[in-house]
């Protein structure tokens, strides 16, 4: 991993984060007029906002998603044992499950009422083809830590639009899907981001050799 690759990872995920911040809010506000920041008849101005709202959150998410790669190695080197670690992480995973549903049932007066069960099983199937693509892509020990990461650092990065006093659904909604997009996007970059330099640092080292 270079600048280079890092600079590539950061500018692509917020343009991400932007294109869907822009669906999703574009979705909610077609099926719910009232929802945008000065409503449906400056569609314009709102998808604008939308997309810089959605520049942000990529930029949120590639925060939380280096932080997690830093967390993995140093976690690696207390646990010694990479299955520990990794145990540890299913079992996080599963805690936060349930940790998600119970946090929105504990709001069901002011939030839809079948919230607690659409949003973590949504995320949980979601997941799970991410999962599905990401271990086709690569092996079977990338399963674990791609759960991980996209429920439970998804489930934390999106924390603070459901431990807010006024939170809402369209809110929650807003803030977990482009959420998930860019931490798709990244977990499915970052094999390829560091195959391709893995290849590069190969050919310069043969062209030494010769």
């Amino acid at each position: 991993m270079n600048l280079k690759k890092l600079f590539f990872l950061f500018w692509t995920c917020m343009a991400v984060g932007a294109i869907a911040t822009t669906v999703t809010g574009a979705v909610m506000q077609w099926t719910d007029p009232s929802f945008g920041f000065l409503g449906f008849k400056v569609a314009g101005f709102n998808a604008a906002m939308m997309a810089l709202v959605g520049t942000m959150i990529g930029a949120f998410s590639q925060m939380g998603f280096f932080a997690y790669l830093i967390l993995n190695y140093i976690a690696l080197s207390i646990f010694r044992k990479k299955y520990l670690w990794n145990a540890f992480q299913a079992y996080t995973t599963v805690f936060c499950v349930f940790g998600l549903g119970y946090m929105l049932y504990s709001k069901r007066e002011v939030l839809s009422s079948y919230l607690f069960l659409i949003i973590p099983t949504a995320l949980v199937l979601s997941t799970l083809v991410v999962c599905y693509f990401k271990v086709t892509q690569t092996n079977r020990s990338a399963f674990i830590p791609t759960a991980f990461l996209m429920f439970t650092v998804t489930f934390i990065e999106a924390w603070p639009a459901m431990s807010d006093g006024n939170a809402n659904t369209p809110g929650i909604i807003f803030m977990f899907v482009p959420l998930f997009v860019c931490n798709a996007y990244q977990i499915m970059m970052l094999h390829r981001v560091l195959k391709n330099n893995q290849t590069t640092e190969s050919a310069q080292e043969a062209k030494t050799v010769v």
